[in-house]
């Protein structure tokens, strides 16, 4: 094939032509990148069967948004006035660019010192609540009532709720919202599109003392979190800790000073969810549907497909399952090398169901089979297809292995056997690929920018 040096025209009006051209897609026929921006995605809608958000009726998103309510955002304020405080009326939100949502209402990037008020300090909260001296009970008192006031100012800059009939689609390959916790509460029919979520960084943790010795630091903020939400479809997004990873964070009591939640969390009887083609990467607790063991509620909820997405350098919770019915087929999973705080991948908790399929795991010798799942109460988990083993190639690599079998020939005693019987046979779905051409693929196109 010629260069593309030998295609550029001379004249003006041939370098228009040549703009022109490379916007349609000429520029991928020629070998070279293509991103979302080669067509307009913001109007599309989940295909049919492609898991449960398919499901009754399926999820159009604000596809049927009037010209009105079609928004260019390229900073906080323009989306938070295009979110419309969480409304149903139907909308698409396309992000341009990088958003921060720790900024005032000018622009202003604002940092933890500016939210601390009411003579809040992490010092001073350090030497309140030490347990050698506090012991274990619950913070109280003026420094963790000046917490609560510093966490809530923090909260009203980046807790953004999305509303029923919304789609946020990512413009190009570069869109980024930073430091935000997008929440879909109590709201039906969304669509989050080729976005990267990055550093839902929580100013001001809380310590939790627990009466058993060790306690923990808990945060605050989900990346995205789906709270009796219904109909979802999230695809093609990169969620990570990017910019401030917690393991560079201090260590106070004894424990790691941890400042975000969950990549995603899908809790509170959501149901109908779809995630597709995304990426998780380089966090501790990525993904949890079902937040109790006591949510009976949930029951008969949390049905949510995972399909053909990355999970890379991510401790635990890929994802951890309570009550739902959960389709997990064509995932990759990456645990890199130098992983020293690995606890495992799949997490079967109360009255879980989870089906997986063809998901492939690449681990560094140090990590065994028997680490990737883990069971809390947990009863059943069928899985077929897994490829497991050290870093692959092109030319293939890992080999089959029954998570199950392994799981109940090395359980400790400490959790009853898991059965193949979950109890259900995913119907709605694509096809389902074998683990080691979707390893490839997934590698190859899941993520942010990486629209087809």
């Amino acid at each position: 094939m010629r260069s593309v040096r030998t295609f550029l025209p001379r004249t003006t009006r041939g370098r228009r032509v040549l703009q022109v051209a490379l916007a349609c897609g000429l520029l991928a026929a020629l070998g070279g990148p293509a991103n979302a921006e080669t067509r307009d995605i913001s109007r599309d809608t989940l295909p049919a069967n492609d898991g449960w958000a398919a499901a009754d009726g399926g999820t159009t998103g604000g596809s049927s948004a009037d010209d009105a309510h079609v928004f260019t955002v390229r900073n906080r304020a323009e989306l938070v006035r295009a979110l419309d405080g969480g409304s149903a009326t139907p909308k698409i939100i396309k992000v341009a660019g990088t958003i921060d949502a720790n900024t005032d209402d000018s622009g202003k990037r604002l940092d933890c010192d500016d939210y601390a008020t009411d003579g809040y300090s992490l010092r001073k909260y350090l030497a309140a609540y030490d347990p050698r001296t506090w012991g274990a009970a619950k913070p109280s008192g003026p420094q963790e009532e000046a917490r609560q006031a510093s966490a809530a100012a923090q909260a009203s800059r980046v807790e953004l709720a999305v509303g029923s009939n919304t789609t946020i689609v990512g413009l190009g390959d570069s869109a980024v919202l930073k430091g935000a916790s997008l929440q879909v509460r109590d709201a039906d029919n969304v669509i989050v599109r080729n976005l990267e979520l990055r550093d839902a960084y929580d100013c001001f943790p809380v310590w939790q003392p627990n009466t058993g010795g060790l306690g923990d630091w808990k945060t605050a903020y989900d990346t995205l979190w789906l709270r009796g939400a219904t109909h979802v479809w999230i695809d093609h997004v990169t969620a990570s800790d990017k910019g401030h990873p917690d393991e560079d964070e201090p260590t106070y009591f004894g424990r790691n000073y941890l400042r975000h939640d969950g990549l995603l969390d899908i809790t509170n009887a959501s149901d109908l969810v779809t995630v597709s083609w995304s990426r998780f990467a380089d966090h501790d607790k990525a993904m949890l549907i079902g937040n109790g063991d006591t949510a009976t509620g949930d029951r008969g909820k949390l049905r949510v497909t995972l399909h053909h997405n990355e999970f890379e350098s991510v401790v635990q919770r890929a994802p951890r399952v309570r009550f739902g019915q959960v389709h997990l087929y064509n995932n990759r999973y990456v645990v890199p090398a130098d992983a020293h705080d690995y606890r495992y991948s799949l997490g079967i908790s109360t009255e879980s169901a989870v089906y997986a399929e063809n998901n492939a795991f690449t681990t560094p010798g140090h990590i065994e089979a028997a680490d990737l799942v883990k069971s809390w109460n947990g009863t059943a988990l069928h899985q077929t297809g897994t490829l497991w083993g050290s870093p692959r190639t092109e030319s293939g690599g890992g080999f089959p292995v029954d998570l199950l079998a392994i799981y109940n020939a090395y359980n400790s005693g400490s959790e009853r056997d898991l059965t193949a019987d979950v109890g259900w046979t995913p119907a709605l779905h694509g096809t389902v690929d074998s683990a080691a051409k979707s390893d490839r693929d997934v590698e190859r196109g899941a993520g942010a920018g990486r629209i087809r």
